[in-house]
């Protein structure tokens, strides 16, 4: 063909249904996603990720630098389209920065979405599964776990114990292990409480929930698995997904 000629087609479209769910997550955020993906697989739903920019180490000053930039960046998630339900990934940064503003600010950009983080998801969660006297887990510094803690008494929930790695980069959190994440559980005494929160959505113990739960004979609200069971109960979906915990099966 010597001479571009150009065909016109005519396409034939469907309407786009499904419903559909914005992530913010953590630009240092190794986990997140890809932890919706196995939880989710299969659903009649659409999942649209998108970053926010965000500074190590794990501090309060740096978790309010991302404050400003919400509107922007829930903008951009499919820019002009309806988004049902957005997600802000990050539990301790939400404490820092507060669950009514990050909705004040993500609705800014996306009037009408319902917005949920994951310290307003485990708030449910707890409520839900009557969860009263919980011990926590979390990957962060001692100052930040400061924070978790007063949130957590704030919201009328009895701490029996307080475990951290200590960790100050979400690149550190990301890396540690299965094994190690149960040796650190079994060293907490869950004996005495209704169930062990995880907190932080770099974490990778998604997979490993179940086994806890039957090794420790416990209930686990991890953030990420609490964040994905809102979004899809604020699309109105009742489903329940194996080998994510009990959350999933009430």
């Amino acid at each position: 063909m010597n001479q571009f000629i150009q065909k016109d087609l005519i396409p034939k479209v469907s309407k786009l249904t499904n419903p559909r769910i914005g992530v913010i997550t953590l630009s240092t955020d190794f986990t997140i996603e890809q932890d919706y993906r196995k939880i989710c697989h299969g659903l009649p739903i659409d999942i649209f990720f998108n970053r926010i920019p965000f500074n190590n180490p794990l501090n309060y000053e740096n978790y309010l630098k991302m404050s400003d930039d919400i509107p922007e960046v829930s903008k951009e998630i499919l820019p002009g389209q309806k988004i049902d339900v957005i997600a802000y990934g990050c539990t301790s940064g939400t404490i820092a920065i507060g669950e009514k503003t990050i909705s004040n600010k993500v609705q800014e950009s996306k009037p009408g979405s319902k917005v949920t983080t994951p310290i307003t998801a485990a708030i449910k969660a707890f409520k839900k599964l009557n969860l009263n006297n919980i011990a926590v887990l979390t990957p962060y510094p001692k100052d930040v776990n400061l924070t978790v803690y007063n949130y957590l008494i704030k919201n009328h929930l009895t701490i029996d114990s307080f475990s951290s790695f200590n960790l100050n980069y979400d690149s550190e959190i990301a890396q540690v292990n299965q094994e190690s994440l149960i040796e650190g559980i079994s060293n907490i005494n869950l004996d005495k409480v209704d169930g062990l929160f995880v907190s932080c959505t770099a974490l990778k113990i998604i997979d490993i929930i179940d086994e806890i739960e039957k090794k420790f004979k416990t209930t686990v609200i991890s953030s990420n698995q609490a964040i994905i069971w809102d979004c899809l109960k604020l699309l109105g979906m009742e489903v329940k997904i194996s080998g994510y915990g009990k959350l999933f099966n009430n």
